[in-house]
């Protein structure tokens, strides 16, 4: 299972093991004081004061019993052999076969296989621990779930499940086992496709990720943890998530309990239909904290459909970095709501280039579809199969404009982002600035560029700082303090400013006050 660690600054990407992990729990005892009477008056008011309830129809939960019982059997387990070098630990759900070394852990200590997982100094496997470039090749094994989509074998599960496998061995319901096949793995959508020999199996039947409303009830079937054919349920807290280095899957987001072992199980709507593939939970503990994430349906079929029919999946590429539209870009940029995706970088001759999009260009529309948070521009893109022609609606300069894109193919190596147009600098900005020389220009691969000399004021407070280097305003140039001038003293009460910083093209918001 796909496990995304959340720090105070940053959300880190990691995979947790499926094996025998210990944890820690604690239950904590609830404190009941007493009430005065002028408490109880208090409360009593309170209540008259509530406005009358809203008389909603009943709805009741669906039956998981009957829905358990009609598809736990199209359900399966996959185990996997593979070596310590191909199947890394941020790769799948593993556990090593090899006794670790860990400093002053004992073999028979209770938490050893918790350090194994999640790091310790001088345990191997470990997150960020040890040296693992000196580690010995070594036997691993992981688990994960799956469900059979036709009669003949064919099964659905997450690509981590079976990254870098030598042996997959899948499970049935009824106990039997079979040598599995990986027909494919798709790493961009954590989508993979296996094949075992046999005939008249049980399958699930397939629903649509449209039809599901946020508040449904889910039900997820899988092996958390080894222990097979589990079944827990919730309900959909969100659709299209786009989480981090997952921009090609506009995520189902739920409170299921999906824990190691859960990845690739299939989440069920409330009439027993397959509706996403269980993939990612959200934590700050390494375990579930009520923040799961599913791949929609439809998305991992088409997948499917690739891999069955050419051995591989294709994804489409605009060839754009963007961010996220808030309020401080929208006042900028005269938007009259915060909605878009904020193109900051184009790919020289990508796709986006040749469509005539630039950096500061805000994405609106795909093909009609509206672009509400940045998330949606390259789940759309990665949606779509090169060579196709789609049509962008974007906002420059505070006009709509309509461009016409015919997208790449991502499995293409990105080719130099092309030169940008940001932000610059008055009194107002609050910035000491200074040429680029050639040579930082040719290091940064820019044409043009003011080095952050010094920040203070409105510029300081946005985040700008000593080192970064200045490319527009607004979207003019800012190749000299003149015209960094020219553009704050056009500007309103906001700016956006177009920056370079450890070789990534950002918008700033500046509010100049």
């Amino acid at each position: 299972m796909n496990t995304i660690l959340s720090t105070p600054r940053r959300l880190v990407m990691a995979l947790v093991a499926a094996g025998a992990i210990g944890a820690l729990g604690a239950t904590g005892a609830s404190l009941v004081g007493t009430r005065s009477a002028a408490q109880a008056q208090v409360t009593q008011s309170a209540a008259v004061a509530q406005p009358a309830a809203l008389n909603l129809p009943a709805v009741n939960a669906p039956n998981f019993a009957d829905i358990t019982a009609r598809n736990g059997a199209a359900v399966v387990n996959i185990s996997v052999v593979g070596s310590s070098r191909a199947m890394s630990d941020d790769e799948g759900d593993q556990t090593s076969e090899r006794q670790p070394q860990g400093q002053g852990i004992s073999p028979d200590d209770p938490f050893l296989e918790f350090f194994r997982q999640f790091g310790f100094p001088g345990m191997p496997g470990g997150q960020g621990m040890g040296p693992r470039a000196q580690q010995p090749d070594t036997p691993m094994r992981g688990q994960g779930s799956g469900f059979i989509v036709s009669s003949d074998g064919v099964i659905l599960t997450n690509a981590h499940v079976v990254h870098g496998a030598k042996e997959v061995t899948v499970k049935l319901n009824d106990r039997r086992e079979f040598r599995a096949k990986v027909l494919g793995a798709d790493p961009k959508t954590d989508v993979a496709v296996l094949k075992i020999d046999a005939a008249g199996l049980p399958t699930v039947k397939l629903g649509q990720t449209s039809q599901l409303r946020v508040g449904d009830w889910v039900l997820a079937i899988g092996s958390p943890f080894g222990f097979e054919n589990s079944v827990t349920a919730g309900v959909v807290s969100a659709k299209g998530r786009s989480l981090p280095d997952d921009s090609f899957v506009p995520f189902l987001q739920t409170d299921v309990a999906i824990n190691p072992g859960n990845s690739g199980g299939p989440l069920f709507n409330a009439q027993g239909e397959v509706v996403g593939i269980n993939s990612q939970i959200y934590t700050r503990s390494g375990g579930y904290q009520g923040v799961s994430f599913a791949i929609p349906i439809e998305l991992a079929t088409r997948v499917q459909q690739q891999i069955q029919a050419t051995g591989k999946a294709q994804h489409a590429k605009l060839g754009v970095s963007v961010q996220e539209v808030n309020q401080a870009f929208a006042d900028s940029f005269k938007l009259d709501r915060p909605e878009g995706a904020l193109v900051a970088s184009v790919e020289k001759n990508g796709p986006a280039a040749k469509a005539g999009l630039e950096p500061g260009d805000v994405v609106r529309k795909v093909d009609g579809k509206p672009v509400v948070g940045s998330g949606d521009l390259p789940a759309f893109i990665g949606q779509a199969l090169p060579g196709q022609k789609v049509t962008l609606e974007v906002w420059r300069k505070g006009e709509s404009q309509t461009l016409s894109a015919t997208l790449g193919d991502a499995s293409d190596k990105a080719a130099k982002v092309a030169k940008s147009s940001p932000d610059a600098d008055k009194g107002k900005l609050g910035l000491a600035l200074r040429p680029l020389q050639p040579e930082e220009k040719k290091q940064i691969g820019v044409d043009s560029g003011l080095l952050v000399a010094q920040a203070s004021g409105p510029a300081a407070a946005a985040g700008i700082s000593q080192g970064d280097v200045l490319l527009s305003i607004n979207g003019a140039p800012a190749g000299n303090i003149d015209e960094v001038r020219a553009a704050v003293a056009k500007a309103d009460k906001t700016v956006a400013v177009l920056i370079w910083r450890d070789g990534n093209k950002i918008f700033v918001p500046v509010r100049l006050g």
